[in-house]
């Protein structure tokens, strides 16, 4: 198959931070840069953060944006080559081969391993996506997956191919755009992260926190909107098991909202905590913050 050059999905950064904002997902100038050149070099981009900044939402908004299917693969410790990139279907093999001996058919080996046998997996699906526009692949939590996967994908990050032995080399015609995002609970290999562009997002600050929920909770009040930024800003400087992440933030206000509270004053708004500490330990000391929070 002829692959088309890198860069064919190209977006300058004003692009992307225009694009984007049209799904409520707003690109500082850092992440919207590393995406472009992603896209523009045909280069995977390895996305890190803490939980809750907006990497797997990165890559479904893109896909958004771009009009063009998001194909997901969400890691874990034991993924296998049969879940990611491709599995024959055995029982249609069994009935074809049965079909055969009922009519007396000579069938061979290879028959039976051909495409029309081949279940695509979300990263041979990527790869053979017709365009015109290319597929978002999300490799999701890389880092939770094996070593032995990591070598797994060396092939697809490096030559856009996946190899199917009984086949042979399937090679992109349209290379997607691939995203991987890891929370670092383990070390990544320097041969995955040779192959990939990198950028860490940051925890937005105050201005941009506000600017963001303006865009993702739109009924939320101005009063709200600011008094919930800055006391997160101050929540996020606590020893918490698990400070809130942006997710959490946008749910919290959305859960403050439902409650038809339009101010961090209005003691109802510690009746949705729930919404924003995870742990119990976190939950006594965000309520001791926001209870001693200015008025």
């Amino acid at each position: 198959m002829t692959q088309e050059s890198p860069g064919s999905a190209a977006r300058s950064p004003e692009e992307l931070v225009t694009l984007l904002e049209g799904t409520g997902y707003l690109l500082d100038q850092g992440t919207a840069t590393a995406l472009s050149l992603a896209l523009t070099l045909g280069r995977p981009l390895l996305v890190e953060g803490e939980p809750g900044v907006g990497k797997t939402s990165l890559a479904k908004e893109l896909a958004r944006a771009l009009g063009t299917p998001l194909i997901r693969l969400q890691c874990y410790e034991g993924l296998t080559l049969a879940e990611s990139l491709y599995e024959w279907n055995y029982q249609r093999q069994l009935l074809a081969a049965r079909l055969a001996e009922v009519h007396q058919d000579r069938l061979v080996e290879a028959d039976l391993f051909t495409e029309e046998f081949l279940q695509e997996r979300p990263v041979l699906r990527a790869l053979r996506h017709p365009g015109p526009e290319p597929a978002v692949l999300l490799i999701d939590e890389i880092d939770r997956a094996d070593d032995e996967f990591e070598a797994l994908l060396l092939e697809v990050l490096g030559e856009r191919s996946v190899t199917v032995p009984e086949i042979g080399t399937f090679e992109a015609t349209v290379p997607p755009v691939v995203l991987l995002t890891s929370n670092r609970s383990r070390e990544l290999h320097d041969a995955l992260r040779r192959r990939c562009l990198y950028h860490w997002i940051e925890f937005p600050d105050a201005v941009r926190a506000a600017a963001i929920l303006r865009a993702r909770v739109p009924g939320a009040s101005e009063a709200l909107i600011a008094s919930t930024s800055e006391f997160v800003g101050r929540a996020r400087t606590l020893e918490l098991d698990k400070p809130p992440g942006m997710a959490e933030v946008i749910d919290w206000v959305s859960a403050l909202g439902a409650l038809g509270v339009a101010e961090l004053t209005d003691e109802r708004a510690a009746h949705a905590m729930s919404a924003l500490a995870k742990t119990p330990d976190d939950r006594v000391e965000l309520l001791r913050v926001l209870t001693s929070a200015p008025a």
